[in-house]
């Protein structure tokens, strides 16, 4: 609206009149009937005179008469900015802010992390280190946001294993509305800058590839590139080891060292901190506080209390706001068969075939292809343990690429006086070990190259004879896979017959019948959900067709592996939990990580991993929060194999000590120890030896020793770390303290 000449009048507030403020008007001088001579006053006081023509109106605002303080703004974008003002300054009235602006719905022990053990410290060195299933993904987000909502925090690095870094963004994003990117090979190579990592703030990156790439900690470190909150997932994995006196610094560890010196807050999450040997968890809290626990270990003098440090808690021990407990009871039964005649055949054959290729890897004076060679065997006999069709695929694809390495050499040799070496690819230790952490498909492609092409032959002579025993071996696989005669399949198919009806199948008698200890079966019940864990797609293949054509439905059965998107996967598993015709999910290790099964509540372990800590973080995928249901685990164990009796003696120790020890007993697999050994060493040892009696009476001597009762109880305690137990007044304050604050909200 335009604002005529004779509307200025004393005390009015006019805009035009400056370029950016709003004057008063103090006098007005008329010049006939088109000019007038303005004096005006602006917001600071200082008084102004100009000559306004009737031309000028146009650019005239007149805000209000004789109100010159009015205020005039877009309310809407007012309201906004006083309301973005005040959630800055929330956190000094909503001391549980996160919490109330997430979509959590939090438990007693993750608010006493966040809010009483966490939060107070300046600057954060922090060790937290509760059982799995806890919710510290949780824990770490609510940590996140409400030191990014006070202002603390800007810049954030989270660090996990590449198989996590999905899961990572996807909870910050949908529980907390964190929008964290993921620092991939594209995007970093493609950066602006040069350096992807200043140009985002909140960044997820993978703990193997930054634990080898030294551009990829260059940039971590480079000056203006600096960390408020660095948190790292599976913290274990960056300790470092005493060995013969000596420190061995894995690369992993001096990442940690790297970040450690980089952030200002510094936050490590891991289930299992200890590995049983105090010198080596001496050096892992030296990435919080070097000060304390660097240098040379000397028992007795570096022992020292940790409370201040870190805080862990026992699922067992955990409850909820009305004090009943968090987590249903779970048990373990072990499934123990033997192989038909056929089938130990094949066992016996192929074992042997593995054991002499190590002892000719042995022979190598290449330490690193001798690694590798290993590293292809053992999948092999993992594999044979794991179905017909699995070995039979095996040995055929590394008869064909072997062979076609034969042809190449043949080729290349032709006319040659001098025949070459055979190559073959070599991985060193700490490449092998980050294997286990990365992502399952980038995992099956290096097993698959591997095992298709590492070999412990140095000449085209000993190329062609393995092939030739490959080809025996092979053919006597598909005689197995043919014959119907899969034995570990009929106690499975008899599993699901008791699980889903109350009849069992026709002839499908067990040899040995399953141990249950001392809890009743569950009750067979057509709408039940039971998750199957396998480690190869073969088998996944297999196990799929069968129970659907069993279950006579093919709906009835989804698969989870490595190979999927994250869609497909994500639309898999709601499948397998809200689908009622859903009963059955077939998966790979790629749902034993960052899947949530809760309703399900019984489970199998087809194959079982040579890393017990799997077993641990698989039967975690339904015991977790959320779980209403008394949890059941079967394990399938082939007994009369080397490597089965091993797994055998180490399940019944295990029921055992359940027995006595309770549900407890599960989450210390991952910290089982052999004699100082993995049970990997122990495993390979039996394929290996297991011929000789001495080498089986050591092997069981170590099994039981590591799961000895008394042994067993110091591990579940873990005297040495820093424990926290919510007792029954605590518990009623913090619900009465979570209660004010919803009422002041409201």
């Amino acid at each position: 609206m335009v604002t005529r000449l004779e509307q200025l009048t004393l005390g009015a507030a006019v805009r035009g009149v400056l370029p950016d403020d709003a004057v008063t008007v103090v006098s007005v001088q008329w010049y006939g009937s088109e000019a007038v001579e303005l004096t005006y006053k602006d917001s600071t006081g200082r008084v102004g005179n100009v000559l306004l023509y009737r031309d000028d109106e146009a650019r005239l605002e007149l805000v209000k008469e004789g109100r010159p303080w009015s205020f005039d703004a877009d309310g809407t974008l007012f309201r906004l900015v006083s309301e973005a003002h005040r959630i800055r300054l929330a956190y000094l009235f909503d001391p549980l802010l996160a919490v109330h602006t997430s979509l959590v719905e939090p438990l007693p022990h993750q608010i006493t992390a966040v809010y009483e053990a966490m939060l107070p410290r300046q600057p954060l060195r922090f060790l937290l280190a509760d059982d799995p299933g806890s919710g510290k993904t949780i824990m770490a987000g609510l940590l996140i946001k409400e030191l990014l909502v006070r202002g603390d925090v800007q810049r954030c690095l989270v660090v996990c294993p590449g198989s996590l870094v999905e899961q990572w963004q996807d909870e910050l994003y949908r529980r907390f509305h964190l929008p964290f990117e993921i620092a991939t090979n594209d995007k970093v190579e493609a950066a602006r800058t040069g350096n992807w990592l200043l140009e985002n703030d909140l960044v997820i990156a993978r703990l193997d590839k930054s634990a080898r790439d030294e551009s990829v900690q260059a940039k971590l470190a480079a000056t203006e590139c600096g960390w408020d909150l660095v948190v790292v997932d599976e913290a274990h994995k960056m300790s470092a080891t005493f060995f013969g006196g000596e420190v061995k610094y894995t690369k992993r560890y001096r990442l940690g060292q790297l970040l450690s010196g980089l952030a200002r807050h510094f936050l490590l999450l891991t289930a299992t901190p200890h590995n049983g040997k105090e010198e080596d968890f001496q050096l892992f809290l030296a990435l919080l506080d070097g000060d304390r626990f660097e240098g040379r270990f000397r028992d007795g003098v570096h022992q020292v209390d940790v409370s201040d440090l870190m805080r862990r808690m026992i699922k067992e021990q955990l409850v909820k706001f009305d004090g009943t407990p968090l987590f249903p009871e779970r048990f373990a039964h072990t499934m123990p068969y033997r192989l038909s005649d056929l089938e130990a055949r094949l066992y016996k054959e192929v074992t042997d075939y593995v054991r002499d290729e190590f002892n000719r890897a042995d022979a190598l004076d290449d330490e690193k292809r001798a690694g590798t060679v290993g590293f292809a065997l053992t999948i092999l006999q993992r594999r044979l343990a794991s179905s017909p069709e699995a070995i039979y695929q095996s040995l055929r694809r590394r008869r064909e690429r072997l062979e076609k390495r034969l042809r190449e050499l043949e080729l290349l040799q032709r006319g040659a006086t001098v025949p070459s070496p055979v190559p073959s690819p070599a991985l060193d230790q700490e490449e092998i070990e980050d294997l286990e952490d990365a992502p399952e498909q980038e995992l099956e492609k290096a097993e698959a190259e591997v095992l298709d092409q590492a070999t412990a032959a140095r000449t085209i002579e000993e190329l062609r004879a393995e092939i030739s025993t490959l080809k025996r071996l092979e053919a006597l696989a598909q005689v197995a896979r043919r014959s119907g005669e899969d034995r570990k399949w009929r106690e499975l198919a008899d599993l699901l017959e008791t699980i889903f009806t109350r009849a069992a199948f026709q002839g499908h008698v067990r040899e040995e019948p399953p141990s249950y200890g001392e809890p009743p079966r569950p009750v067979a019940s057509p709408h039940q959900k039971l998750v199957i864990f396998t480690e190869h797609r073969d088998t996944l293949n297999y196990l799929s067709e069968r129970i659907r054509t069993l279950l006579g439905r093919a709906d009835a059965v989804v698969t989870i592996h490595g190979g999927m998107g994250r869609e497909e996967r994500r639309k898999a598993q709601e499948a397998f939990l809200y689908d009622p015709n859903v009963r059955v999910l077939v998966a790979t290790d790629a749902a034993g990580e960052g899947i949530n099964l809760q309703r399900a509540h019984l489970m199998v372990n087809y194959d079982l991993p040579w890393n017990p800590n799997r077993i641990e973080q698989r039967f975690g995928r339904i015991h977790r929060i959320g779980q209403t249901e008394v949890c059941h685990l079967w394990n399938l164990v082939a007994i009369e194999t080397r490597e089965g009796d091993v797994y055998h003696t180490l399940l019944k120790k295990l029921e055992e000590a359940r027995n006595a020890l309770g549900g407890k007993v599960f989450d210390v697999l991952g910290k089982l120890q052999f004699e100082g050994r993995p049970l990997k060493e122990l495993l390979i040892e039996a394929i290996r030896y297991g011929e000789q009696p001495e080498v089986r009476e050591r092997l069981t001597r170590a099994v039981e020793g590591a799961l000895d009762l008394q042994r067993l109880q110091d591990r579940v305690e873990e005297r040495v770390l820093a424990h926290e137990v919510i007792d029954e007044p605590r518990l009623r304050r913090i619900r009465e303290d979570m209660e004010r604050e919803e009422d002041q909200d409201s």
